[in-house]
């Protein structure tokens, strides 16, 4: 094993590093088991996979022709959006605050392990999660309400919904370290439907008061689903502001959640 010699109090001490084949180790088994373990819990994996999926075929297959024939169209990117912000706020927010009830964290960071590991595996989980929703939605779209789509409009709206969920796992991170486990799912509740609401995903912006209307850019959603919308050829307006903010939005609650955990554990 490598080594490297520093210096504490004047005395020099040995401290063992482990090589860069044993880092890249620990990082592919942390994900691994992170990924075993959501695929062991149906109860996050099924309501996950599903709800988006009910909603589409209902709202946007069996009565959105009555809405035009654009409707499946434009509720592909709504649900795919909505799809894709619960593995980040349910896979980080709930998990993590359990995991720091029962001591799995603390351990965690006891163990000889690198300290982005434990991160960075629970965000794979997070994008193969929306990048599975985003499939079984297009697979819907296309095959079931015959939706047009050229490839190049597929891939960018899973590539849409693979990024696009990271804002959220921020954002989960932050609540995560917020309330114990046990309230964890109330208050995650609390931020997602409403979010979803206010962006526009359940119901066209148009059709909600002029206030709600005006608000709507306060929420990641909102961004994350113009985007979208961009995917399946559906808006025609800029897009780099509101890359942007997805990006901001990651930041601040990154830093939000760094500063907590600092302080919390």
């Amino acid at each position: 094993m490598d080594s490297m010699i520093s210096t504490v109090s004047g005395t020099v001490v040995a401290v063992a590093t482990m090589p860069r084949a044993r880092v890249f180790g620990a990082y592919l088994q942390e994900a691994r088991s992170e990924c075993l373990r959501y695929l062991r819990t149906p109860s996050f994996m099924l309501p996950t996979l599903l709800f988006p999926s009910v909603f589409y075929l209902m709202f946007g297959i069996f009565l959105a022709h009555a809405n035009g024939p654009d409707a499946p169209r434009y509720l592909l990117a709504s649900y795919v959006t909505f799809g894709v912000m619960a593995p980040g706020l349910f896979g980080f927010g709930v998990s993590l605050a359990l995991e720091r009830d029962n001591g799995l964290l603390a351990l965690k960071r006891a163990l000889p392990m690198p300290p982005g590991a434990y991160l960075l595996a629970k965000m794979l989980m997070a994008t193969l999660v929306a990048a599975a929703i985003a499939l079984i939605l297009l697979g819907m779209a296309v095959f079931v309400a015959h939706v047009d789509l050229s490839a190049d409009q597929m891939l960018a709206l899973v590539a849409t919904a693979v990024l696009g969920v990271l804002p959220f796992c921020a954002m989960g991170l932050w609540l995560g370290t917020l309330i114990k486990g046990q309230g964890a799912p109330g208050l995650i509740n609390l931020t997602y439907l409403p979010m979803a609401f206010l962006s526009g995903l359940w119901f066209p912006l148009p059709l909600l008061p002029k206030w709600l209307q005006q608000i709507a850019p306060v929420w990641p959603s909102y961004h994350l689903d113009r985007l979208a919308m961009a995917a399946v050829g559906m808006n025609k307006g800029a897009l780099l502001p509101h890359a942007l903010t997805l990006v901001g939005f990651t930041a601040v609650f990154l830093l939000l959640a760094t500063r907590r955990l600092r302080r919390c554990g």
